[in-house]
């Protein structure tokens, strides 16, 4: 899902950074150590510098020796003594731009876990037992809420768990794709390792094939209980978004607002490419579903106030204050206090700043507040300090290390980034919107302008090549695992389709062996 957890940062304190992403320590102007005094002295945005605040830290950091605080952290960590502006929100995205020779990679991917005798979802309690057996082995520290084993955490990695129990890697920033797939074949190598012995096996898939709703058991984290509550509400497929999908995304740097821009813009048009290049969800409870990415068709009807292809990007206004607009009217999750999630759904963050919310009257946020309603916004590309390309869904590893490879050889190669917003500038925006509703089901097999979409991937697959060689690392390799389904057009959902209507026999339970981590 990479939603509703994704790389929760403190922005409060940084030496406990909880959340294994891009934290403020590779920031250069941020504190390292001891408390976050001024944040004015962070970033100009403009002309403008961020007001100062003013806080008084108390209380924050490990509660023992090997565990650590459920992240968000504590609300107790700061008091705030002036409140917030919408300056300091706009600075607050801000601090995240970066020196070129600061850029990082961070890649998170999410799977699923099932008995290998029955093919039915691991409990709660296998997921506690597997992640307390890591933690001893492998030397990670617990991550808890309340009573209950929630995560890990080992330097700037994360382990976390999704609503349906689906677990997820949040992966150091890296400076190369040899470290990214090195960081991922050795999560996968420690989490195979006590699993077998479990009878526990990993699924690599974008939709869960075999299991309906009713048969996924709920994670025993706060935060997911609102949202189940409330997606309902607000689209038909939103719970199947939480409890059956797994997605693989990696996470970039920018180093000015126009440089966010120009790598947002280059983002959001060919995200229905990485969903076609990467569609690997063809099934839903057992059955063929007519899709090919059926993860992405999920998010289409999941909560349309925060999901989408974000056409705004693309007015000549954009900047990390229109986005900071944006995210204000994004209808709230909840509020973080006294160790409780304090449901706050579809009230407004503006209100909040004016300290006008029903659930918590006359309180006003925090950074840390800001923070974790960032985390659930969900479009295809979403900003924070850094980046997020969210359209691709999971799969085999070697996937997983070409996902991230695929981007960085496009956003962090300049010749590529301006060919790619040469080659887009006169998309639509009715175009835009029109592959993503359709990649979904036909892929690279999509009608775009006088051909097909796979002519276009073609050209970007190339671009990304070209931009990775110029990297200088020897990184273009991990682009081979999906140079054949861009020259054949044949997706990997494709393939299983055909594996199910052949040699499976219909039967859609051979996929848990074939895309076997």
């Amino acid at each position: 899902m990479a939603a509703a957890s994704g790389w929760l940062v403190n922005p409060i304190h940084f030496s406990e950074n909880l959340g294994s992403g891009f934290g403020p320590e590779r920031g250069g102007a941020l504190k390292r150590r001891g408390v976050f005094v001024g944040f004015d002295s962070l970033v100009r945005h403009g002309e403008r510098r961020s007001q100062g605040l003013r806080w008084v830290a108390r209380g924050y950091g490990r509660t023992s020796g090997m565990v650590v605080a459920a992240s968000p952290p504590t609300d107790d960590a700061v008091v705030i003594t002036e409140p917030l502006t919408k300056e300091d929100l706009v600075g607050y995205l801000a601090s995240g731009c970066k020196p070129k020779e600061m850029w990082r990679i961070g890649t998170e991917h999410e799977k699923f876990g099932f008995e290998v005798g029955t093919l039915c979802p691991m409990k709660y309690e296998q997921i506690a037992d597997l992640l307390n057996a890591i933690a001893e082995r492998f030397d990670w520290d617990k991550i808890v809420e309340g009573d209950y084993v929630i995560g890990l955490k080992q330097g700037k990695q994360n382990i976390s768990l999704e609503p349906g129990g689906q677990f997820e890697l949040s992966g150091a920033p890296l400076e190369t794709l040899h470290q990214t797939c090195a960081e991922v074949n050795s999560h996968l190598y420690q989490v195979k390792a006590v699993a077998e012995e479990m009878g526990i096996g990993f699924l690599g898939i974008g939709f869960q094939p075999k299991w309906g709703l009713k048969d996924i058991p709920i994670m025993p984290k706060g935060r997911y209980e609102i949202m189940r509550n409330y997606m309902p509400k607000v689209g038909s497929l939103g719970l199947d978004m939480m409890f059956r999908t797994c997605t693989v995304q990696v996470n970039l740097d920018f180093s000015s607002e126009s440089d966010m821009i120009r790598k947002f813009r280059a983002g959001l048009s060919l995200q229905p490419i990485a969903t076609s290049i990467f569609a690997n969800s063809p099934f839903t409870e057992g059955k063929p579903n007519g899709y090919l990415s059926m993860r992405s068709h999920i998010w289409t009807d999941t909560d349309n106030n925060r999901t989408g292809m974000l056409p705004f990007v693309f007015d000549d206004s954009f900047g990390f204050e229109q986005y900071v607009e944006y995210a204000l009217d994004v209808p709230m999750y909840f509020v973080y206090r006294n160790k409780k999630y304090i449901d706050c759904t579809g009230m407004s963050f503006r209100d909040f700043m004016q300290g006008k919310l029903p659930c918590i009257p006359g309180e006003l946020p925090t950074l840390n507040d800001w923070e974790n309603h960032l985390t659930t916004i969900f479009p295809e590309v979403r900003l924070k300090r850094y980046l997020e390309m969210r359209g691709a869904d999971g799969g085999p590893w070697r996937r997983l290390c070409a996902l991230p490879a695929f981007w960085v050889g496009l956003l962090y190669d300049e010749v590529s980034l301006q060919n790619v917003l040469d080659m887009t500038a006169d998309w639509t925006m009715e175009e835009r919107q029109m592959l993503r509703r359709k990649v979904p089901i036909t892929g690279l097999k999509t009608p775009f302008r006088d051909g097909l979409l796979r002519h276009v991937a073609e050209e970007v697959l190339q671009l990304s090549k070209d931009g990775l060689e110029r990297r200088g690392y020897k990184e273009a390799g991990f682009l081979k695992e999906v140079t054949d389904v861009v020259q054949t057009g044949v997706t990997p959902a494709e393939k299983l389709l055909e594996l199910y209507h052949g040699k499976w026999g219909r039967n859609v339970d051979p996929v848990f062996e074939e895309l076997l981590y």
